[in-house]
This record gives C-alpha cells, sequence and structure tokens, in this order.
C-alpha cells in the first residue's frame, strides 16, 4: 500500500492511498464514510489482485482538507486529481451512493476515463417512496451550524435514508458513532450532490447525455423499489448504459459479493 496527496484546483489537498497492481481503479465513497470508515478498503482489497486501487477521503473527511464554500464541482476536481495518478483516461471508476453521483458528474462533465460503474444512486425519480423533503438542507445546515452533529446524523438516516425511528436511536450505541458525528458537516455536501433529484421527478431528459463512457449501473435485489427504479432510470438517461442487479443485496452490499461483478466489467 501507498499514501498520498494531490492538490485540487481550489488548492485543497486530498489525501489518498492505493493498492495492489494493474490497471488503475478509482473508488468514490458515499455519505458519511472515509478510507478509515466504510466499505472502500474492503472492497479495494478484493479488487487489489486485477487492479491498483485507489481509495481517497472525499474533501472534509479523514485526513483531507476543505474549503469554506462548497460546489460539486469542486468534488469532481477532487476526483480528476485522484485519476490523474490512477492512470487518467486509462482508469476505471466506481461510485456508490452520493459517490455514485460524484462519479457520474465526473464523466457527464467530461473528465477522462475508461470505464463508470455505479452502485445505487440514491435519487427519487417515482411515487414509489415519499420525496426528501424541501426543507431537508436547511433543517440540516441549521443542525450542523447548532454544533448538533449526532442529531444531524440521525435527521440524514431518517428524513433522507428513511430509517425506522426505532433503529436510528440506537446509533450513538455504535461503534463507529463518533466517526460518524466527525464527518457530519459533510452531509450538507452529498444533500448538494443531488440537488433537484429527490423530489419524486424523473430524470431530467439530457441530464447525463454528455457520459460517454461504458457504464454500468447497479442495484441491490434486496434493495427497496424506489432505489431500483431510480437506478432503472439513470441507466436510461446514460447513453449505452447497462443496469445490473446483484441479488440479495441491499444498499449495504457486501464487498465480497459486489467485487467479482465490478472486476469482470473493469476488465472486459
Amino acid at each position: 500500500m501507498t499514501t498520498g496527496t494531490v492538490i485540487s484546483k481550489d488548492g485543497t489537498r486530498i489525501a489518498y492511498e492505493s493498492l495492489g497492481s494493474g490497471p488503475g481503479l478509482v473508488l468514490v465513497d458515499g455519505a458519511l464514510c472515509y478510507r478509515a470508515s466504510g466499505p472502500a478498503r474492503p472492497l479495494a482489497e478484493r479488487l487489489a489482485d486485477r487492479f491498483t486501487v485507489y481509495i481517497y477521503d472525499r474533501r472534509g473527511r479523514g485526513e483531507s482538507g476543505d474549503a469554506p464554500e462548497y460546489d460539486v464541482q469542486r468534488e469532481v476536481e477532487d476526483l480528476e486529481g485522484v485519476l490523474a495518478e490512477a492512470g487518467g483516461a486509462q482508469a476505471c471508476v466506481y461510485g456508490i451512493s452520493s459517490g455514485a453521483m460524484i462519479a457520474l458528474e465526473t464523466a457527464n462533465r467530461g473528465v477522462a476515463l475508461r470505464k463508470l460503474a455505479l452502485y445505487e444512486t440514491p435519487i427519487v425519480v417515482d411515487d414509489t417512496r415519499e420525496p426528501i423533503a424541501a426543507e431537508y438542507d436547511e433543517h440540516l445546515r441549521a443542525l450542523i451550524e447548532a454544533g448538533r452533529n449526532g442529531a444531524a446524523v440521525k435527521y440524514f438516516m431518517r428524513a433522507a435514508v428513511g430509517l425506522p425511528a426505532p433503529l436510528v436511536t440506537l446509533f450513538p450505541l455504535m461503534p463507529a458513532w463518533g466517526k460518524l458525528k466527525r464527518v457530519a458537516p459533510t452531509l450538507i455536501y452529498d444533500a448538494r450532490t443531488l440537488d433537484g433529484m429527490t423530489d419524486g421527478r424523473p430524470v431530467p431528459e439530457g441530464r447525463f447525455a454528455a457520459v460517454a463512457v461504458p457504464t454500468l449501473a447497479i442495484y441491490g435485489g434486496k434493495s427497496p423499489q424506489w432505489m431500483k427504479n431510480a437506478v432503472r432510470q439513470i441507466a436510461d438517461a446514460v447513453p449505452g448504459a447497462r443496469p445490473a442487479e446483484l441479488p440479495g443485496q441491499t444498499h449495504m452490499v457486501k464487498p465480497a459479493v459486489l467485487a467479482p461483478m465490478l472486476a469482470d466489467f473493469f476488465a472486459s
């Protein structure tokens, strides 16, 4: 394993590590996750026999820096910087949840890469679940600005993820609770990545028409219907994209099950 940093275009320091050997592959985390907390490293270890896998701390998390003002374009530039280390246009990208949206935006905005895989972009495209409330972003920001990081995590789990209240009340008992609270301010960033796509309306025509690389859009066989529908619409919106079901999986996808599908797609 090697570690390093890239300096994004706005001067923010982005920390990464790589492991394995072979073609470059960059993994992009979802909400609340970073190298030291989340599924990226276990997945990277499963893929390291076929790829040089890069995992990084998205801005505001782990060992990466941040900037006073957030814009989705900054996260695109962060990923572009890591991609340059991984081989640029010859490297592949996998993103999960809000990280899938960052990966998708990166390809849509013209950053060169070879292939793209997405797991369950968490947008709401129909009435199979309640849309995320219009005031979600404002309320989340208010909790963060008041220093109520734990309340912000719970609010995210209830209002965005849709977990039942009794389960959310148990979160402070989890070993990872402290890590979740530390990166809670970045939940505002994740909300911004999904702006305009959580109100129950279909993906706008042409929204991802500029994606010009082979794309695999994956959903779990045990995931809720709204999430499956979202992934299928993403696949329809990306030219030439292919949807794929991973049987038996949910949004908390198991690296051991996901890795073979990714390896086959990226190596083909």
